[in-house]
């Protein structure tokens, strides 16, 4: 993998570059769908790559362990051909999905020990076993394996956190470059930088992450329960320390305005799943706002879903169809809906990435902001 900066806003950190891998290229800064179990929830392949214009998707490790395993995986030749999307993929390390079963899952020096959501069968993932389970996937990006603490987590808790993700990372580190891809193109892996709230923590982490001289480096356990403003501090403390010749990516964040505040801050990749789960929901996010399509105001609304929006569903499906849809609980209304907030989010990095070619990031974000918060 290859990333050349491009461009860099001269009032903020905000950055412009291109990733290269194998798969293709990737224009950042970049909004990544995620494909939890190797599919984009109600979008068709060819939606994802013609409509909303996906320039890489994430798999997750955890769930695409437990089914269809990566027996089935490794004889498709992959994800990339078992799911067909031919672009740049990324795997989470299934870190977080451990974090998110707290209730039915162990932690100790060898790794974690936890039962699946599905049928309560016992597993366990040590980071050497996650590394063979990202090889056998194949994704182009590769995550470390990590804990995840709670946002509300306190000191010691953390330090302690902090240090079983540090020697874990060792042992990632280890296996990554002991293996090798088994599809003939090349994957790299992504440290991932944790320590909670805590300045010192995340200082501590970021100089560690950044000492191993990995293709990329990742911002994790953050929009986990702490404070939004707590969460830019973090940010800004750890992208004063890691690498500016390598991407960043900031895991699981979060709304159109998380991500403005996070490009501006210096961070280049974002995932959430807010733009499927939400749209499923009945909620859509427009340049001008956030709707509610249950709401019985758009019942009357013949206008598109969004004025300004680029999607093929924009401009065919009308606000008081779209409507109708959800109270009748038509399927099409969720696959509608994904599709529009995931072209959004494309849309809006994509906008972002033109401001700071043209040296106008800062001036158009606070612009921008104030038009994504309101709730029409």
């Amino acid at each position: 993998m290859k990333f050349e900066l491009q461009y860099t806003d001269s009032k903020t950190n905000a950055r412009a570059g291109l990733i290269t891998t194998d798969h293709g290229t990737i224009q950042t800064p970049i909004f990544m769908p995620v494909g939890t179990l190797g599919s984009v929830k109600g979008v068709h392949l060819h939606e994802l790559k013609d409509d909303v214009k996906a320039q890489i998707i994430l798999g997750n490790t955890y769930h695409l362990y437990l089914r269809p395993g990566t027996d089935v995986i490794e004889a498709a030749g992959g994800l990339h051909k078992f799911n067909g999307f031919d672009r740049p993929m990324l795997t989470d390390s299934g870190g977080f999905q451990v974090f998110s079963l707290a209730g039915i899952r162990k932690l100790r020096e060898e790794g974690a020990e936890f039962r699946s959501h599905i049928d309560g069968s016992k597993h366990f993932f040590s980071p050497e076993r996650v590394i063979d389970i990202e090889r056998s996937i194949g994704a182009d990006i590769m995550m470390a394996f990590d804990e995840c603490p709670p946002g509300t987590s306190d000191y010691e808790y953390s330090r302690k956190s902090l240090a079983l993700t540090e020697r874990w990372l060792d042992r990632c580190v280890k296996r990554f470059k002991e293996t090798e891809p088994k599809y003939g193109y090349s994957q790299c892996l992504f440290p991932i930088v944790q320590g909670c709230t805590y300045k010192d923590l995340r200082t501590k982490a970021a100089e560690n992450v950044a000492s191993k001289e990995m293709d990329g480096n990742a911002i994790g356990g953050l929009a986990v329960g702490e404070p939004t403003e707590v969460m830019y501090e973090m940010i800004e403390v750890v992208n004063a320390i890691l690498p500016k010749d390598k991407p960043r990516y900031l895991m699981g964040v979060g709304t159109p305005i998380n991500i403005l505040e996070g490009i501006e801050r210096g961070v280049d990749m974002f995932d959430c799943v807010m733009p499927t789960r939400n749209g499923r929901n009945a909620q859509i996010f427009t340049s001008h706002g956030i709707i509610n399509l249950r709401n019985k105001k758009w019942e009357m609304d013949f206008s598109p879903l969004d004025e300004d929006g680029t999607s093929y569903v924009d401009k065919t499906y009308l606000r008081a169809y779209v409507h109708h849809l959800f109270k009748a609980q038509e399927l099409l209304a969720m696959q509608i809906a994904s599709i529009h907030n995931l072209t959004f989010y494309l849309w809006l990095v994509g906008q972002a990435r033109q401001h700071i070619i043209e040296g106008d990031f800062a001036v158009w974000k606070t612009k921008m902001v104030a038009e994504l918060g309101r709730r029409l």
